[in-house]
């Protein structure tokens, strides 16, 4: 499965952890991207850990990770050390990216209705195509099989 991106969100510059940044200037890297409900929440952190763990693997596989969520730059520093996360995480807050790849879903909690991230990961090759995506990701697991479908 391929699914082209338009050029525009390649283009597009958001504010990261590591300053602005566009998704083209990875060019001719495979990269993770993984979007994920809130920092320094329980199955966010430990999904960004296991990311973190794995990190040596993916660069060895030519791969960049980046996490995108709605938090601010603040709020993903905060995650960042307190987590001693190793990779750069991007602050959607207008929610440009998280739409272009349809990750906003109407979910309820206590019987209130909200619009929020679903967790979801996505692999865009070198040529910033989509070539594969996990939606409503359970974390256990998730990350090994990111992994190894890089590997194939």
């Amino acid at each position: 499965m391929t699914t082209t991106l338009n050029k525009a969100i390649l283009n597009h510059e958001f504010a990261s952890s590591d300053g602005p940044l566009t998704l083209d200037q990875f060019d001719g890297k495979t990269i993770v991207l993984f979007f994920y409900p809130k920092d320094n929440t329980s199955g966010c952190t430990l999904e960004a850990q296991n990311f973190r763990d794995t990190l040596a693997q993916f660069t060895k596989q030519d791969t960049v990770i980046l996490g995108v969520s709605r938090d601010n730059l603040k709020s993903h520093t905060k995650f960042i050390n307190d987590h001693e996360l190793n990779f750069t995480l991007i602050s959607d807050p207008d929610e440009t990216l998280c739409n272009a790849f349809d990750v906003m879903k109407e979910k309820s909690m206590f019987g209130r209705k909200y619009m929020g991230i679903e967790r979801s990961t996505f692999i865009l090759d070198s040529s910033g195509n989509v070539a594969n995506e996990w939606r409503k990701v359970k974390v256990p697991g998730h990350v090994d099989e990111v992994l190894a479908s890089i590997a194939q």
